[in-house]
């Protein structure tokens, strides 16, 4: 690899930028899903395959995939059970959320389990507070949220 290459994939494997893009992702999506009460196929798609190519790149791809796997089916099972209070986005956006939250360990990926539900209750609780009762809350800015929270502030 040629020193320019080499820097590049220093960045994309150690530094900031992971971070800062996933952060993008995760906004670009909760303004998407607080504006329409849509979670895209594509972008829950783009985010599960950066997740699994990146914990592959920095040789944690089982520790990823399996907290995708295990965030999805709690979401899946909620969603089956109770449908009105998961969207089927949600669930998607759960894999990717899930295998984030694992990169960080397990305490991490429980916080984020753990908070995405209670930051949605509070927004919910809050609208109720000032007569929005029938306010439907979007779920994916607390999860993308809660990750994001979890992630940097768990210890590893």
């Amino acid at each position: 690899m040629s020193h320019d290459t080499n820097v590049a994939w220093t960045l994309l494997t150690d530094g900031d930028v992971p971070v800062v893009l996933l952060s993008m992702w995760c906004v670009w999506l909760s303004w998407i899903d607080v504006v329409s009460r849509r979670l895209p196929n594509m972008l829950t798609g783009i985010g599960a395959v950066c997740i699994l190519a990146y914990s592959y790149v920095i040789d944690a791809f089982v520790v990823a995939l399996s907290g995708a796997v295990l965030l999805f089916f709690c979401y899946l099972a909620v969603h089956l059970c109770l449908p009105t209070a998961f969207g089927a986005g949600d669930v998607k956006l759960a894999f990717t959320l899930g295998g984030v939250a694992a990169l960080a360990g397990t305490d991490a990926w429980v916080a984020a389990a753990l908070i995405a539900p209670l930051l949605t209750g509070v927004v919910g609780v809050a609208c109720m507070a000032v007569g929005r009762a029938s306010a439907t809350v979007p779920h994916g800015p607390s999860m993308c949220a809660a990750t994001l929270l979890a992630s940097a502030a768990v210890p590893t």
